[in-house]
């Protein structure tokens, strides 16, 4: 569905993707995480036939990028995007629906993006979830071959970002790629088929979620903070990286029994709790040293 090859896009002196390589089949659900600056925007653009790029080839559904979207095989959502004041949520959705070759009912797509009952409300006065849902239902109506969504729970509490997924799944096992950026790790855990993890504009690691944690192996340690400084927790045996939160300090180490052994012998064991490692300690473990 999507070929990326040797794909390239500098801006000023700043490269922002460095020789982009990334193939994604039909029927899959890819999750691309990135820190920021990492290139994950760009590169969504460059999907999308938003963005030239310098050097390299970008290929959706066998086409051109920009004649995939003419051809309606691709549906997006975008981090920025403002809707069209006056008019209702189920007129500015059709209205969508409408420049695609086979659309969904709106109807559907309505209830696919947790809109029931909102299709009369006029589309500029709804709430910051509400207009990331229509924004949603807009990508969705078209009922495409994949659909691009960058950052889209980042304006949803918690349950509308459960509902979000719900219609997302649900569109999903109709046979439809998606391919998702987000900061919420937790998701791309939960919900993508495949991790796709990039840094400085290149793929630094690719596959399911457990596989990208075998990548970095080890364990987590959680202790409280209290006789220990961070600069001290980094030097115990083990230890690869620490991280502190509100005086709660998690330990990435490649050998949790000497690391708690260490931190017994230093009188420091304080609510501990060791896990193997999460998603979100392997982001982070590979883009520290990428």
């Amino acid at each position: 569905m999507i070929e990326l090859t040797g794909l390239a896009k500098s801006y000023g002196r700043a490269r922002a993707v460095d020789g982009m390589d990334l193939t994604i089949e039909r029927g899959q659900t890819v999750a691309l995480l990135g820190p920021n600056g990492a290139g994950k925007s760009t590169t969504i653009g460059m999907m999308l036939g938003l963005v030239e790029p310098d050097s390299g080839r970008a290929r959706v559904a066998g086409l051109d990028p920009v004649q995939a979207v003419r051809q309606g095989k691709v549906g997006a959502m975008l981090q920025e995007g403002r809707l069209i004041e006056r008019v209702t949520v189920r007129e500015l959705v059709g209205c969508v629906a409408g420049t695609y070759p086979a659309p969904m009912p709106v109807g559907h797509a309505l209830e696919l993006a947790g809109l029931d009952g909102l299709g009369g409300r006029r589309a500029d006065r709804l709430s910051g979830g509400q207009v990331q849902r229509v924004r949603f239902a807009m990508a969705l109506v078209g009922d495409p071959e994949l659909i691009v969504l960058d950052e889209p729970t980042a304006a949803l509490d918690v349950r509308a970002r459960q509902g979000f997924w719900t219609g997302m799944r649900a569109f999903a096992e109709r046979g439809r790629t998606v391919l998702f950026s987000t900061h919420y790790l937790e998701e791309a855990d939960e919900q993508a088929d495949r991790v796709v993890v990039i840094a400085r504009g290149r793929v630094i690691a690719d596959g399911t979620s457990a596989e990208i944690k075998n990548v970095v192996g080890g364990s987590t340690v959680a202790v409280d903070m209290k006789e220990l400084t961070a600069a001290e927790l980094a030097e115990l045996p083990g230890v690869v990286q620490v991280e502190i939160r509100n005086e709660r300090a998690r330990l990435h180490t490649r050998d949790a029994d000497a690391t708690v052994m260490a931190l017994a012998g230093a009188r420091a064991v304080h609510n501990l709790e060791v896990t193997g490692v999460d998603l979100e300690s392997a982001f982070l473990a590979l883009t520290e040293v990428a």
